[in-house]
């Protein structure tokens, strides 16, 4: 099988030596994405809403870079170092996933690698046969 690795050039670069995501026949593995604004490179805010509604918009800017969109995802990985960040992160979540809810996990982290993420989030989607 073929695995394909990209990190589309309108985003910001990884924080380490992986891709942005990878694609193995139909299946797209989104690596862990915080919730960097692509336009400076820094976090889109300080607070759970800004960054988890980023992330969200990151993961379709990848997924647009293979003609797919978020109705392709099937399952979300949320990784938050606040539980009380729950509420504010479902009402981006919400925003962006209205009709179409794919699977999603929740996990409360000690921390994260990328210095002012309040979250991470990774995703695997499928593109049509």
């Amino acid at each position: 099988m073929n695995i394909e690795n990209h990190t589309p050039d309108n985003l910001f670069a990884p924080i380490g030596p992986y891709s942005h995501f990878s694609k193995a026949g139909n299946f797209i593995q989104i690596s862990g994405t915080p919730g960097v604004d692509p336009n400076t490179g820094e976090m889109a805010g300080s607070d759970a809403y800004s960054q988890a509604k980023q992330i969200l918009l990151n993961f379709q800017t990848m997924l647009d870079s293979i003609g797919l969109d978020l109705h392709h995802i099937l399952h979300i990985h949320v990784f938050l170092k606040n539980v009380d960040d729950f509420t504010e992160m479902n009402r981006a979540y919400s925003e962006l996933f209205r009709k179409h809810l794919p699977a999603r996990t929740v996990i409360c982290v000690a921390d994260l690698p990328k210095k002012g993420a309040l979250m991470t989030m990774n995703a695997t989607a499928v593109e049509p046969s």
